[in-house]
């Protein structure tokens, strides 16, 4: 008969030997939690200003969107290859994301490729004003994405997940440093139209809801109910001091109620918005030497000129980070059907785009604000068809462009194949083009973590590399 015999064990022990140590995992995951919500019920104001990990290039990042999928091969991926080799018939193993094997056609750019500026990059005649400012310009042309549908890549573009709802890159940035101005929002999205994935790309998700991002719509009123609707300031300061103090307690007695505290930093936000946000709409402070460059008339209050001069206004004032779209999921850069549509969309956006480059630098603000470029993917340098109009997803390589804050200026990173069908030289995935924008805001992206549902997420995830090469 075995005799058995007891000794003391430690509630740590029982935990590491029960099922194989998962109660331990399970416990850690726990305390973990715990920290962390003990974390976020500190007194701080969540947008106050923070530091980063390091020191930071960049202040401010204005983020340009194109919606669509601009074509890398028509703008700023020149290709004589292409060019030579128009209408040959080729065999690829990838087509909008269906592996096999597919017969098409080479289709050559629409438009021309000229060296410009000092540097002598080649930018097509789709972007003349670009061009002339190409000097400034860092240009990726080895982008790379995982996802050939607008829905998933526009995502994977704004959030880092290409298949799940995730916090915005805006809200990410906006979450690791505050913004310097909390009369106005840390993050702001200027559009007009609503783009593929909707307001997800602005969105905050399981972050604090004080970093979403705000809309702004180009128009008359660009922020509904900004005026206030009682007689005087007086009376609406006392009612906000009254529903303050019935707020602080609601959240003493329900500690840990994000939403809640959210809703409280929204009412302080919007009182604050009502005597600043009329001054950053407000263009007659602008000469008509600024209005031209931005190709506006006086009064003026739509248009890509006016998103981009009002983000340029916005930063002045203290706004972390500042989104223009220029257009929704409709009548934008996807063009199957005939690529001259290209001509309309890139007339929008060039004027503007080169003059929100040069008035920055005028200012000096170039210096310490990031101009980021991109879309969700590029398109296909192949059809099924000969003489095809159109073009196709591309997310396998394209071009992006960074300016501004410790980037080299007037160079080229990254290659694709003679063709823009791969990347050649230098993959930057999306990861990291994230990566390295949140390098240049002083940030390690390794580093700017929240934790939820029991584990730690970052914008990069598990990914990414910061892309020194382009770094100054």
């Amino acid at each position: 008969m075995m005799e058995f015999t007891s000794s003391p064990i430690s509630r740590r022990q029982l935990l590491s030997r029960a099922a194989g140590g998962f109660g331990a995992i399970a416990a850690s995951a726990m305390l973990a939690d715990l920290c962390a919500s003990e974390q976020k019920s500190a007194p701080i104001d969540p947008l106050a200003p923070k530091p980063g990990h390091f020191p930071a290039q960049a202040k401010n990042v204005i983020f340009l969107f194109m919606g669509g999928g601009v074509s890398h091969v028509d703008t700023f991926d020149p290709k004589p290859k292409l060019i030579e080799d128009h209408n040959k018939s080729l065999k690829v193993d990838n087509y909008r994301g269906h592996l096999g094997e597919f017969s098409q056609y080479f289709k050559r750019p629409q438009w021309d490729f000229h060296p410009r500026g000092r540097s002598g990059i080649e930018v097509s005649d789709l972007f003349p004003y670009v061009g002339d400012v190409v000097d400034e310009l860092c240009v990726i042309r080895s982008l790379s994405g995982d996802h050939t549908a607008h829905y998933e890549a526009t995502l994977g573009m704004h959030t880092g997940s290409f298949s799940f709802a995730r916090p915005s890159m805006g809200s990410w940035i906006s979450y690791g440093l505050g913004t310097e101005n909390l009369n106005l929002p840390s993050f702001v999205v200027i559009t007009g139209a609503t783009p593929y994935a909707r307001g997800q790309n602005w969105n905050n998700d399981f972050l604090p809801g004080c970093h979403q991002g705000m809309q702004v719509s180009p128009g008359s009123t660009p922020i509904a109910n900004i005026d206030r609707r009682v007689a005087s300031s007086n009376l609406q300061t006392m009612e906000l001091d009254l529903l303050r103090q019935m707020n602080r307690q609601h959240l003493v007695d329900h500690p840990h109620d994000d939403q809640l505290e959210a809703r409280i930093r929204s009412f302080e936000t919007a009182f604050g918005m009502q005597s600043e946000a009329p001054d950053v709409f407000d263009l007659s402070k602008e000469t008509h030497a600024t209005l031209d460059l931005y190709g506006l008339q006086p009064g003026q209050t739509t248009g890509f000129g006016w998103q981009c001069l009002i983000a340029r206004r916005m930063v002045e004032h203290g706004v972390r980070f500042v989104e223009c779209i220029d257009v929704g999921s409709s009548n934008n850069w996807d063009d199957h059907g005939d690529m001259l549509n290209h001509a309309r969309l890139a007339k929008n956006v060039d004027q503007p785009i080169a003059a929100l480059i040069r008035d920055l630098k005028q200012r000096g603000m170039l210096e310490d604000t990031l101009v980021v470029w991109t879309t969700e993917f590029g398109r296909t340098p192949y059809m099924a068809d000969k003489d095809a109009k159109g073009r196709d997803h591309h997310h396998q390589v394209f071009s992006s462009w960074m300016a501004g804050a410790g980037l080299k200026k007037g160079i080229v990173h990254g290659a694709s194949d003679d063709y823009g069908m791969a990347v050649a030289e230098n993959r930057v995935h999306v990861h990291d083009f994230h990566a390295t924008i949140l390098h240049l805001l002083g940030i390690d992206h390794t580093r700017l973590t929240y934790r939820h549902s029991g584990r730690d997420y970052r914008l990069t995830d598990v990914f990414g590399n910061v892309v020194s090469q382009i770094l100054a």
